[in-house]
């Protein structure tokens, strides 16, 4: 920071592909705070380093933070990133931001209110270039269009001295149908890609340490996303022009039936591994939360997954009011009365992302876990069955209101309601939150989770997720795992909610 006479330096958790599970070798905010959530930016002041964190990980912060020089800001619903970062940004100060590392538009939003200088490095990275040398090409009948079909739809509305380039990995990988599972938590490729009215050109392994000479020697009008783009990237093009919509991102929103058809198969593999894991739990004693990740991994294995989607959450009792905990720990033993939070999900051959939630009880439940696990079941089953949905911004909203409408005895709803679902275990759109990307309509073949969860710090937390899509004008469950029946307060349902949930299975 002396060298580059900066005041201010933001560091992220990302990579140059600006992807948002990175893993932690490559995540310098995790090296520089010991915080190891998945999202969540650092600012490097001249009196401390604020972190920002959303409410999936208020708890896991303190946790993990070293308080002494690492101030924690916990961003509550509606308050927006940028502004909690600019406020504590005085005017006349230089920000630092690493050019690879933030996309182009999040840079235009920073210069307008700060002096902005960019650095072409990071420090804290090894720069190694990882050459992906496993990419595999998936059959038409997981993918039901093919590459040159979907390449098609974007090359013939592009002239002569005109190129698009996409940079954001989903987008590539969905492009090429294309996946990569020698990463943990991803089924993505690495790569980059340029199309133009005749050909599409594909960068990715070797061929990536090429791309900078090729992209500063284009002499077209390159379309470009500023929102996916890395700002180094955008700053070797000579001549851009930024998309007022991104064609891939809408085209991979909505599945075809195949890949529905595969959804429908994974999820049902996927209820299997969590019903395994659910007998292990009933049938096992003086087991960690550990032992439960180990073993829901090798039921994932047992199934056919080739990888898992993300990091397995177990959290029992107080763990569980953790949003986002990812410890699984050897020392928190499953006791009679434990209740246990299990998030989850698995790639299958198709490389698209699974993602459910369910919550299990050892023994017996106490009174406050069954009304805690009603109120949200009931929350899951008013929003599965919201009517005529526009959006998945009134679907949250619902939610939201109707939370705030019951008396919880402190216990808080802090997070979106859902999240798209594709070759990233969350993809947007659609969304379901109080984001202006919620606004986005739903149309069919969408896919998205609805998590709804009620969380108390020091005591637990309740959160069911079923993965669903959108088609006919209704919303459709992916997931059949059951509910569970002694956690439910059947007392707490009223007539149509007990209609409701006659679709789902409940033991």
């Amino acid at each position: 920071m002396s060298d580059n006479k900066l005041n201010y330096l933001l560091v992220n958790s990302t990579n140059e592909f600006l992807v948002e599970y990175n893993t932690l070798e490559e995540n310098s905010r995790y090296k520089l705070t010991g915080f190891s959530g998945s999202t969540g930016e650092a600012l490097v002041t001249p009196k401390t380093i604020f972190l920002f964190v959303d409410g999936r990980y208020h708890i896991q912060a303190d946790l993990e933070v070293n308080h002494e020089n690492v101030t924690v800001v916990k961003l509550q619903q509606g308050q927006k990133y940028i502004d909690e970062l600019l406020k504590r940004i005085p005017e006349n100060q230089t920000l630092g931001l690493f050019a690879k590392k933030n996309s182009q538009k999040k840079v235009e939003i920073l210069a307008a209110g700060r002096n902005i200088k960019l650095l072409d490095s990071d420090p804290l990275d090894n720069n190694s270039l990882k050459v992906n040398s496993e990419n595999i090409t998936l059959p038409f009948e997981l993918t039901g269009a093919a590459s040159e079909e979907k390449i098609a739809k974007i090359s013939q509305k592009l002239s002569d001295n005109q190129a698009l380039y996409i940079t954001d990995l989903d987008e590539v990988s969905y492009l090429f149908n294309m996946r990569n599972f020698s990463q943990n938590y991803s089924a993505k490729i690495r790569g980059k890609c340029l199309i133009f009215n005749s050909n599409a050109i594909l960068f990715t392994g070797e061929k990536l340490l090429h791309l900078e000479e090729f992209l500063k020697k284009i002499d077209k009008e390159v379309f470009i996303d500023k929102s996916t783009i890395n700002a180094y990237d955008f700053a070797l093009l000579s001549n851009t022009k930024s998309l007022e919509q991104n064609p891939v991102q809408i085209m991979k929103s909505q599945k075809t039936n195949a890949e529905l058809e595969h959804l429908k198969d994974a999820f049902a593999r996927t209820d299997n591994a969590v019903y395994a894991i659910r007998d292990f739990i009933e049938t096992n004693d003086n087991i960690s939360e550990f032992d439960i990740a180990v073993q829901l991994a090798k039921e994932f294995k047992k199934q056919g997954a080739l990888g898992l989607s993300f990091s397995s959450i177990v959290a029992k009792d107080e763990n569980s009011a953790l949003a986002h905990y990812s410890k699984s720990s050897k020392e928190e033993i499953i006791q009679d009365g434990s209740l246990i939070l299990i998030d989850c999900g698995a790639y299958f051959e198709g490389g698209l992302a699974t993602d459910i939630t369910r919550v299990f009880v050892k023994g017996n439940p106490t009174d406050l876990h069954k009304k805690i696990y009603t109120m949200v079941l009931k929350a899951f089953l008013r929003a599965y069955n919201f009517k005529n949905p526009q959006n998945g911004y009134e679907i949250d909203k619902m939610v939201h209101e109707f939370f705030n409408s019951q008396e919880l005895d402190g216990f808080v709803f802090n997070h979106g309601l859902g999240h798209g679902i594709g070759i990233n275990v969350h993809e947007y759109p659609p969304n379901l939150s109080s984001g202006e990307i919620a606004k986005t309509l739903l149309k069919d073949g969408m896919c998205f989770s609805i998590e709804p969860g009620l969380y108390k710090q020091g005591f637990f937390g309740i959160r069911l997720e079923n993965s669903c899509y959108f088609k006919d004008n209704k919303i459709h469950s992916f997931v059949n795992m059951n509910y569970e029946k002694k956690l439910i307060n059947f007392d707490l349902l009223d007539e149509q909610e007990k209609e409701w949930l006659k679709e789902f299975e409940v033991k």
